[in-house]
């Protein structure tokens, strides 16, 4: 069940890009001179001290486009609602799965993966359960140096 282990993150660097788009038509002279940085605290961390980075393993997700060897950053400061992709620990183990309140009347919750071939799994009162973050990015690498 486990398929994603968690990393602190640092969420101070800034990159340089040359370019902030990709653009299919002829480039302007001008946007030789923009420099604009990359910041992932600006950018994409909300919540620093609360951001975590998790690597994925496995494909129990891989109808929602994570992959495994991709990496997503969780925020554990983000309030989940129905429907949000969530790092949970659960039975003693981290998993990350669409969360399902629509049971929660009825006295469960259910952890939907986002492929056929792997199981809900109905989690209920008593079960050692926490939903530990929000996924809230997601980063692929498509070529390793």
């Amino acid at each position: 069940m486990g398929n994603i282990k968690i990393k602190r993150g640092v969420f101070d660097t800034k990159l340089e890009l040359e370019h902030a788009g990709v653009k299919a038509g002829f480039p302007s002279p001008a946007e030789d001179y923009i420099h604009e940085t990359l910041d992932f605290n600006r950018d994409y961390i909300r919540h620093p001290e609360a951001s975590f980075y998790g690597d994925v393993e496995g494909d129990s997700m891989k109808d929602a486009g994570i992959f495994d060897g991709d990496r997503v950053i969780i925020d554990k400061a983000v309030e989940p609602r129905n429907g949000s992709i969530v790092v949970a620990f659960w039975n003693g183990e981290f998993t990350m799965k669409y969360l399902d309140l629509t049971h929660k009347s009825d006295g469960y919750i259910e952890l939907r993966p986002a492929n056929p071939n792997y199981p809900v799994f109905k989690v209920e009162a008593g079960d050692n359960f926490e939903v530990w973050g929000t996924v809230i990015h997601l980063i692929r690498t498509f070529e390793t140096f």
